[in-house]
């Protein structure tokens, strides 16, 4: 870190030496043992379709055609056969081969540690339906590779208003959750539909849909993009961030970066005493990854600035 500031300068270097790193629930998943249905050569091929969805995050993956060689060579690529937690039959693929032929198919991958999301039901369901709309949910997240928990997160405050985004991941956090999935009904909505919102620390996105179709949203969202392979290396990325006050805003602005997808680690590089700090990213697929993944955020307005130079100016919240 270049000592170029004193007060908030001082006071960050102390906080950065004094203060124990964060911890992320950052969850990680077992991509490749899939749930076997049989002994068949089509048994063995659906469970790789599987695991090509939960490895790219894209449901499309199952069917894709530049991924059609690894399906039906489904047999090349297992490393052994294993019995799941519950007794089912399972096939465990060879991860580093079956990643390499993605890579080599022109596809992207999602890094296997991924955000622990808290899903929420407002109101809850019936106790008579609550076991069957958790298991359903708890499936659909299997399938897509994104670990969740459902828990009955209170979402209103005491007069019944809906909680901001901030209070929700406060709350997340207690429970060890890294976002929150919220699916609200009331009167307004249509039978069998939801209000589905996802809240992240980077941007909050909301949809309306049935109940698996907010886990399949919501990876949509925190997937990387189909293609682009080349550009899934994590690479350590300068952000420059105008703006930032104080330890409050810096912790904020670290929590934030933290969380985007495919984002390792974030520090501090460099200050300056005139609200200005560099923040070192190391990321998957550099800055182009980094400026995708905050493009949703209302605490970050980008600056204009020559590529691959990204500069953004803070904006708490309100």
């Amino acid at each position: 870190m270049k000592p170029r500031a004193h007060g908030l300068g001082v006071s960050l270097l102390l906080l950065c030496c004094a203060a124990p790193p964060p911890v992320w629930a950052l969850r990680p998943v077992m991509v490749y043992a899939v749930d076997l249905d049989g002994q068949s050569a089509t048994a063995l091929q659906d469970a790789m379709r599987e695991a090509l969805v939960r490895a790219t995050g894209r449901r499309e993956s199952a069917e894709d055609p530049a991924l059609g060689g690894i399906v039906a060579d489904a047999a090349r690529y297992v490393k052994s056969y294993a019995t799941g937690p519950r007794g089912e039959p399972q096939v465990v693929f060879d991860a580093a081969a079956v990643e390499s032929a993605i890579g080599a198919a022109g596809r992207s991958l999602w890094d296997p540690e991924r955000p622990f999301t808290l899903v929420v039901l407002s109101p809850p369901p019936a106790r008579a339906d609550a076991d069957s709309d958790r298991a359903l949910l708890e499936h659909a997240a299997e399938q897509r590779g994104l670990p969740i928990s459902v828990i009955p997160l209170t979402v209103t405050d005491a007069g019944g208003n809906p909680l901001g985004a901030d209070a929700l991941l406060q709350a997340a956090q207690s429970y060890g959750g890294d976002q929150v999935l919220v699916g609200r009904t009331d009167a307004a909505t249509a039978p069998g539909q939801l209000q589905w919102t996802l809240y992240t620390r980077a941007a909050s996105d909301s949809w309306s849909g049935p109940l698996t179709d907010g886990i399949d949203h919501a990876v949509d969202l925190l997937a990387p993009p189909p293609g682009a392979s080349a550009g899934m290396s994590e690479v350590a990325t300068p952000v420059q961030i105008e703006g930032v006050t104080g330890l409050v805003d810096y912790a904020s602005l670290e929590r934030l970066l933290q969380s985007v997808p495919g984002v390792r680690q974030a520090g501090v590089s460099e200050l300056t005493a005139a609200g200005i700090v560099t923040f070192e990213v190391t990321v998957r697929g550099g800055a182009a990854g980094l400026e995708r993944g905050l493009a949703g955020t209302t605490r970050l307005v980008r600056v204009a600035a020559p590529a691959p130079q990204l500069i953004y100016r803070y904006q708490p919240a309100g």
